[in-house]
């Protein structure tokens, strides 16, 4: 049997996932505060029933793996979960994938005083004492936009604010959206689109760009859908995110690197915070493809080339800042020149790109 569960996110107070839980007939409201990580204690309410946890390893994982699975397993009825604020939904929903649980939606609460100040600057979430373990590096525009971008449903708090309206419809096009003043829960989940996510985590060859985003500027924000079919030089490119992130809120995509020829690179960047890493090969490097994804195959036919397979460069960016134009002239700039194409099998290139994750400053 299926455990049904609406998961609540947002950065700071709110009262959603009460106001969720209330109108749920039989629905239990569950929420767990992390703050107390760092010493192996997490403190866990079900329908404001406190237990108080001590874990071996404090750490966000165990705390999924060694209590929220198992609670969810067990409990009957819809489960409204009020997400630790230090918790993007995208990583909760990916530890749910394999158990009996059908997410019905995500809803996350955007505070509009806030929001475009945490979504592009560069504070820690250490640094405001919301890391969720010892050792957490990530910002406050990663996780705001995480939570933003992943939703199904966006609750809205704060004065109205034209800029930042503008940022969410590019940024999350499809998610339906009330405010905080007037929420009426259930006309809110009626409305959410029928293919909305709910839940499901993006797959490295999945779309890139969601919904229909409109591609015109408005107050001042700006949305690029960037493609190309050669290589970007990875010296050249990292300065280039070095300088457009200080005026972007995101930035995601699949990276083609001259340096990782038959390696596919996620990168995703959030006010001044990158992320980048390896997603596995692109389907030009494998020689087996029985056990490659109908979808995968799909996609990679579509743009196959004979000389260069599936390999091609596709990147969102999302500005507050810099145009259009010059996001598209940085871009274009990193690629490889027609020389260098010429000489690639023989140069070596710089690659500064971690594997994981870096600041930008």
């Amino acid at each position: 049997m299926e455990t049904s569960v609406i998961l609540v996110a947002g950065l700071g107070e709110h009262v959603v996932a009460e106001e969720v839980w209330r109108a749920l007939p039989g629905s239990v409201l569950v929420r767990h505060d992390l703050s107390g990580l760092a010493e192996g204690v997490v403190r866990r309410w079900v329908d404001g029933m406190l237990t108080e946890l001590r874990l071996e390893h404090g750490c966000v994982s165990c705390t999924m793996r060694l209590d929220l699975l198992p609670l969810l397993r067990q409990l009957d009825g819809p489960v409204v979960v009020h997400l630790d604020p230090a918790l993007e939904p995208e990583a909760v929903c990916f530890a749910l994938m394999d158990e009996p649980i059908r997410v019905e939606a995500v809803i996350t609460v955007v505070d509009r005083a806030t929001w475009l100040t945490d979504a592009t600057g560069g504070d820690l979430l250490a640094e405001r004492g919301l890391g969720a373990a010892p050792g957490d590096d990530r910002t406050a525009a990663q996780l705001v936009v995480g939570q933003t971008e992943f939703a199904d449903a966006l609750v809205l708090t704060g004065p109205p604010d034209e800029r930042v309206s503008a940022v969410l419809d590019r940024l999350n096009p499809t998610a339906a959206r009330q405010e905080l003043a007037h929420l009426d829960v259930a006309a809110l989940l009626a409305v959410i689109p029928a293919d909305a996510r709910r839940g499901e985590v993006d797959d490295t060859f999945g779309l890139v760009l969601h919904g229909q985003p409109p591609s015109e500027s408005a107050h001042g924000v700006h949305l690029v859908h960037f493609t190309a079919r050669r290589a970007f030089h990875p010296a050249r490119l990292h300065r280039a995110l070095t300088a457009l992130c200080q005026g972007v809120v995101r930035v995601r995509g699949r990276v083609w690197l001259a340096s990782r020829h038959d390696t596919v690179m996620w990168l995703e960047a959030a006010g001044r915070s990158l992320r980048i890493g390896e997603a596995g090969p692109w389907l030009a490097a494998v020689d087996d493809w029985s056990e490659v994804d109908e979808l995968w195959r799909a996609a990679a036919a579509a743009i196959w080339d004979l000389d260069i397979g599936d390999r091609a460069q596709e990147l969102v960016v999302v500005s507050h800042r810099s145009s259009p134009e010059v996001i598209t002239s940085a871009l274009r700039e990193a690629l490889l020149t027609d020389e260098e194409l010429a000489l690639a099998a023989e140069l070596r290139f710089a690659d500064p790109f971690p594997g994981s994750r870096e600041k930008l400053t």
